[in-house]
């Protein structure tokens, strides 16, 4: 199966997973609400340029945005940590790519405690901005601070548990030269 077709499909399935699943959930408190739709943004492969990372992510806000009728909140959202991304990923691979030559993050790839580092930047990063724009409308400063604090927690919590339960068969570059 092409790149292409993998990262669509894990792209679609995450956001009717997000769609269909976790927004239908009793919500346990006003402050928790699970996000998992970002996921397959951040595994895109390392190869993936800029541009073609924030079309990716805008789109992928913009779905999301059409489905739970919030105007352009996903999508702002996910333009940012795919703005974000490229940056990061140069702070937290290592320099010598002798030793680095995988196609996409993983745990795997880039070992457990930067890639941890790099998904809990990104995931609060995306909750912080996107609960901001919920917060100019309406709430206090406690109730922002305590869903952003709830919902990044809880968010992974998710990315973690299918980390673990659905691991990913690490692909290599092919030429390393």
């Amino acid at each position: 199966m092409s790149d292409f077709l993998k990262n669509t499909l894990r792209l679609l399935v995450f956001i009717l997973l997000q769609v269909y699943v976790l927004n239908k959930i009793p919500h346990l408190h006003r402050f928790i609400t699970p996000y998992l739709y970002y996921l397959p943004l951040l595994w895109l492969p390392f190869s993936v340029s800029r541009q073609w990372l924030l079309i990716i992510g805008f789109l992928t806000g913009l779905i999301l945005d059409y489905f739970m009728m919030t105007p352009g909140l996903h999508a702002a959202a996910c333009l940012l940590i795919t703005y974000v991304r490229p940056f990061l990923i140069n702070i937290l691979t290592p320099k010598d790519t002798s030793n680095f030559n995988y196609k996409e993050p993983s745990p795997k790839a880039m070992q457990w405690t930067p890639y941890a580092v790099y998904v809990f930047i990104l995931t609060l990063l995306h909750h912080i901005y996107m609960i901001f724009l919920e917060w100019l409308s309406f709430g206090r400063f406690l109730d922002f601070f305590i869903k952003i604090i709830a919902t990044t927690g809880i968010s992974m919590l998710l990315i973690f548990t299918v980390e673990l339960l659905f691991p990913r068969r690490l692909r290599f570059r092919t030429n390393t030269a």
